[in-house]
């Protein structure tokens, strides 16, 4: 949710990342993403407003809110050169949205954390409900693509994993036919299955994270943080455009640079923000 081939993890200045920062696998196989240096998670920014929209102007790749961003804003990000990702959350069940009637009777257990609810993906209903209508409207606005969220709820949830597979497969070919992108994120080992159907994937706490019961940032255990950076290898090596999400304490600049220097050991174009993913970075963080 918006939510390493180290010993240990390091923490270096901006200026001394040039020596470890060279992606260590293959580029993704689309040209399109393949012309992607950089990227914004900015599914928390209200982009309705020309200052919004110039905002992001600098980004490769935006990732903004598929229902609350309109036709015509995701257009504006495309003409100042974005590739331009939807967010929808496949694994959860959020109360704002304008599905949320539809949705309710799928509710399993909440996730304090967020305040939603998981989904289950095992009835045809809510398989029926995200294809038929909420992933069509979405796509139709002109997104380059969908950007899932929450795919790896089967984690928790085995028996909801034949079901989300089914779903992913056929969201990928709603926005392939479309020559669209189809990105998810986090438990790589888990959605295994569907990585073909996949051009591009988001690790995210790889190095920093927030911790909901101490209210804190925290930096990740190395073994952990190695084990993230492995996972964006390894989906780069099967072909996958691949980024990483990290969130730090606004002005922290030590675990930002922490942050950027493994994901880009990894191969993973960088990203750092607040846990709500308000914070936008100035200038887009990228690899020497």
């Amino acid at each position: 949710m918006r939510r390493g081939l180290f010993s240990s993890v390091v923490v270096l200045s901006v200026a001394g990342l040039a020596a470890i920062c060279a992606p260590a696998s293959a580029a993704p196989d689309a040209p399109r993403l393949a012309a992607v240096n950089d990227w914004s998670f900015a599914i928390s920014t209200d982009v309705d407003s020309d200052a919004a929209v110039q905002r992001l102007a600098p980004y490769d790749l935006v990732v903004v809110d598929g229902e609350l961003t309109k036709k015509g804003r995701v257009r504006q990000l495309q003409d100042q050169g974005a590739l331009v990702l939807a967010y929808l959350s496949v694994g959860t069940i959020e109360s704002f949205r304008s599905w949320y009637a539809k949705a309710k009777p799928y509710r399993m257990e909440l996730w304090g954390d967020w305040g939603e609810w998981y989904a289950n993906v095992r009835k045809p209903g809510y398989r029926k409900l995200i294809l038929d209508r909420v992933a069509p409207e979405t796509v139709a606005k002109g997104f380059d693509g969908l950007f899932l969220d929450n795919v790896d709820m089967i984690d928790g949830h085995s028996k909801q994993r034949g079901a989300m597979f089914k779903l992913v497969r056929k969201l990928a070919a709603l926005v392939h036919k479309r020559n669209g992108f189809l990105f998810a994120q986090n438990g790589a080992k888990t959605i295994k299955p569907v990585w073909g159907a996949l051009d591009g994937w988001n690790r995210e706490d790889v190095s920093w994270t927030y911790d909901f019961d101490r209210k804190r940032y925290v930096r990740q255990r190395p073994a952990d943080t190695a084990e993230a950076q492995a996972a964006l290898e390894r989906l780069s090596d099967a072909g996958l455009l691949v980024t990483a999400t990290d969130y730090t304490r606004a002005g922290d600049a030590a675990a930002e640079d922490e942050a950027i220097a493994n994901a880009c050991e990894a191969g993973a174009l960088p990203y750092v923000s607040n846990i709500s993913l308000t914070r936008i970075p100035l200038n887009p963080l990228t690899c020497p």
